[in-house]
């Protein structure tokens, strides 16, 4: 999901003191990496309210990846013109996460508006969504290369945000072909800056119908199959990958749930398993929407629950990475939140914030996890302790 930017608070600026320079020590790749994690976007836990501080709390209290996009989302154009750089909203946001993950993530997207077609020194966020021509392939490459160096401690990278920039109209399809060639010149050039640095793609949306053909298909519906024609291009013609990265909604794009909201969750763990044989790679959810009823707001009960058996499901089943988009409620999009927002309220935590954090631990873990939903009550337990959560009133339970 696209968000304008912003500049991120004061507070953030004169934090850039507290920003890693060196390298992560060797130790710190064996450790157990988060599986659950959240995308900051525009708004985050970047303030210096009291609500802002119990939000970061959280952050670092629970084992989470946290992901940040290189150009929107808070961030500003960081190379305006070719070589000039602007680093003072990027560096601030990776001060986020360094004061509230051990495990940071860069989204590289977008482009600068000069290797759009653009004028050098604008920014028209209008175009936003645009992809680099293909003569500024290798300039998006090298500036993927130059956040490597200067945030050593982020060991993974997604190349691109759902092949935005990528629909060729003509063809009704993904220009898949030139997509592969922007992610193999960017391989290649972080690769060079560290052979260790984990990278995926091509971070395409699942959307799914009520009906359709296509070889990924189950009783919550078919997924498109441009998404999987897209994969396995990318699969036969990539430089090569750590990561096969995906994102998607329970909800189909004809707007249903066939089975209902609580048996589309199984789409997730379903397209989870089928990445996992089709690609050999270890699989992530970049963006993660188990859908309700889209009147139902943020907070809502039920959507915490059905969210929380989707995450509860789809860890079971194997992926590697859950990012969380939008930690905050925020107005433009009515998806599973964990806070309320900041700007407009105490920042208070939403009931999935609890159970959230509780399989955060268990998946890190690897604790075996079990998921069952009765009476409208979702139930996990990793054979040392349970959680529970009424997708009625959000009652949460522990045992």
């Amino acid at each position: 999901m696209w968000r304008s930017p912003e500049l991120p608070r004061r507070s953030l600026l004169a934090a850039l003191s507290l920003l890693v320079v060196g390298a992560v020590p060797g130790s710190d790749r064996q450790r157990p990496r988060p599986v659950l994690g959240v995308t900051h976007t525009q708004y985050t836990a970047d303030g210096d309210s009291r609500a802002d501080a119990r939000a970061r709390d959280y952050l670092a209290a629970t084992p989470l990846a946290g992901n940040q996009h290189i150009m929107g989302w808070g961030a500003l154009d960081p190379e305006p013109s070719p070589g000039v750089f602007d680093w003072h909203t990027l560096d601030g946001r990776v001060s986020l996460l360094r004061r509230t993950t051990d495990d940071p993530v860069i989204t590289l997207c977008g482009a600068p508006d000069w290797m759009k077609g653009g004028r050098a020194g604008h920014t028209d966020w209008n175009e936003l969504e645009t992809a680099p021509r293909e003569e500024h392939f290798d300039d998006f490459a090298a500036l993927a290369a130059t956040v490597a160096r200067r945030y050593p401690q982020v060991r993974n990278y997604l190349v691109w945000n759902e092949l935005k920039g990528f629909y060729d109209s003509a063809r009704n399809d993904w220009d898949i072909e030139a997509y592969t060639k922007l992610y193999n010149r960017v391989y290649a050039a972080i690769k060079k800056v560290n052979p260790e640095i984990r990278i995926g793609g091509p971070y395409v949306v699942l959307d799914t119908w009520t009906d359709g053909d296509s070889p990924l298909t189950g009783p919550w519906g078919t997924v498109d199959s441009r998404a999987v024609a897209a994969i396995d291009y990318w699969m036969a013609n990539k430089a090569g990958a750590d990561f096969v990265a995906v994102d998607g909604s329970s909800r189909t794009r004809d707007g249903h749930f066939p089975g209902g909201d609580v048996a589309a969750t199984a789409m997730f763990a379903d397209a989870t398993r089928w990445l996992r044989e089709r690609t050999g790679l270890p699989v992530w959810w970049a963006e993660f929407y188990p859908d309700v009823d889209p009147a139902l707001p943020a907070s809502s009960p039920r959507r915490a629950a059905v969210a929380l058996l989707a995450l509860a499901r789809t860890v079971t089943a194997g992926a590697e990475k859950i990012l969380l988009w939008q930690p905050q409620e925020e107005d433009d999009l009515r998806s599973a939140a964990l806070w309320a927002d900041p700007r407009q309220s105490d920042g208070r935590l939403y009931p999935l914030a609890g159970p959230f954090a509780w399989l955060a631990r268990a998946a890190e873990a690897g604790r075996p996890i079990t998921a069952d939903w009765a009476d409208d009550v979702v139930r996990l337990g990793d054979g040392r302790s349970s959680v529970s959560m009424n997708a009625a009133d959000g009652t949460v339970t522990y045992g």
